[in-house]
């Protein structure tokens, strides 16, 4: 069956995009300090990769805004932070309340839908946003917040990063406790960033399906921020979701080479991918005499092939990271690119019905599967687990 833009116009009519994975808040906050004013999503927004209109032409029905905060900010101060994200992404779907729909159920979802509003979800991108406290926990789930990345790129107390150097081997005990706890409230256990040990050991604790919100297939390109074959061969039984990503250097094999060089070249010079100001103004000047290559459209294709061949066409989604990351591929340059994509595999012989469970289907039914979990869990009680009882140490 060949594509059509009329084809992808119909299909996202009744399946639109569900994206995994959106850092426009973030961007917010760097840019104009969350003054909508300065950053007018209700119009074209040149400085971010999404504004409203794009969103309409990318035909979109929902996204997970993420309410990231820089992963070197311990403690109190990352907790306060991620409030305030919480805080803006309320206040900008009350703001454009006509086309945003602030949604904490797959009912508010359907909602938004039936109402023509895109339906604006949030998921926490690092435990760091809770400080080692259930009780953060359980107070971010209260304000919306529908799923927590157990890491971002540095280790939690409780947790293995997947860009850190392993220390617990996965997950602590206190680390089971919390994947347990989120699955008596409702929220999704989301596995994009952690190391592939701490995949296995939430895999091996939870009751309810996971998501990988914005990672692609380690088998297509060996980057750390991919997903093993053989954790995503454990989706079919456990019913969650990889909802691939579109970061160059995660799904280009040729950028992950470069990518490598140019840490190596910037170790020579005592300046660390971490240090984000330092390394971002060394690949700056790195550019210029080694340019680096573009990714592609067909790279994300075959990333999204790979990922339906291993875990099954019931087990993935799109996560494309928009305003998180500086490049992005040619043709998915921004969030009204995803008609492009689905050209692209419906050219490959996709279906209707199988681009409708890529698009929309199955994203839902996680949330579904989620909130089914809590609901057979809600005669728990709230975990009073502390990381100091339980691993014996005291909390980030």
């Amino acid at each position: 069956m060949t594509s059509s833009p009329q084809r992808i116009t119909d299909l996202l009519a009744s399946h639109p995009v569900w994206d995994g994975h959106n850092d426009l808040p973030w961007a917010a906050r760097e840019q104009v300090a969350y003054d909508l004013d300065r950053l007018d999503i209700g119009g074209d927004v040149a400085s971010t990769h999404t504004d409203l209109p794009r969103m309409r032409r990318g035909g979109m029905g929902a996204q997970f805004w993420s309410v990231y905060v820089d992963a070197k900010w311990a403690g109190e101060r990352a907790v306060t932070a991620t409030l305030e994200q919480v805080d803006f992404v309320r206040t900008f779907t009350s703001r454009y309340a006509g086309q945003l729909a602030l949604a904490v159920t797959s009912a508010d979802v359907r909602g938004a839908r039936a109402s023509g509003r895109i339906a604006s979800l949030m998921g926490a991108e690092g435990g760091h946003s809770i400080d080692s406290s259930l009780g953060t926990l359980r107070m971010l789930h209260a304000l919306g917040v529908r799923y927590m990345t157990l890491t971002h790129n540095d280790n939690v107390p409780w947790a293995d990063s997947a860009t850190d150097e392993p220390v617990l081997g996965g997950l602590s005990s206190f680390g089971h406790e919390v994947v347990r706890e989120m699955n008596r409230i409702g929220m999704v256990v989301d596995l994009s960033h952690v190391s592939a040990d701490t995949m296995r050991d939430a895999l091996a604790t939870t009751a309810a399906p996971v998501m990988f919100s914005h990672s692609s297939a380690r088998a297509v390109c060996d980057h750390p921020r991919n997903v093993p074959d053989e954790v995503l061969s454990t989706l079919a039984t456990n019913g969650g979701l990889c909802m691939v990503t579109f970061v160059p250097k995660f799904i280009s094999p040729a950028v992950r080479e470069w990518d490598l060089e140019a840490a190596d070249a910037a170790a020579a010079e005592d300046v660390h991918w971490a240090d984000h100001t330092a390394y971002s103004a060394f690949i700056a000047r790195w550019k210029v005499s080694h340019p680096q290559p573009r990714a592609t459209i067909d790279d994300v294709v075959a990333h999204v092939e790979h990922v339906r061949e291993v875990a099954g066409v019931d087990h993935i989604g799109l996560g494309g990271d928009y305003d998180g990351v500086g490049q992005l591929p040619t043709g998915l340059e921004d969030v009204s690119g995803y008609p492009r994509l689905l050209e692209a595999l419906a050219d490959r012989g996709w279906s209707d019905d199988d681009l409708g469970r890529l698009t929309w289907s199955n994203a839902l039914r996680v949330l579904e599967g989620v909130e089914e979990t809590a609901h057979d869990l809600s005669d728990r009680g709230p975990s009073l687990a502390r990381i100091e009882d339980l691993d014996g140490v005291a909390g980030a």
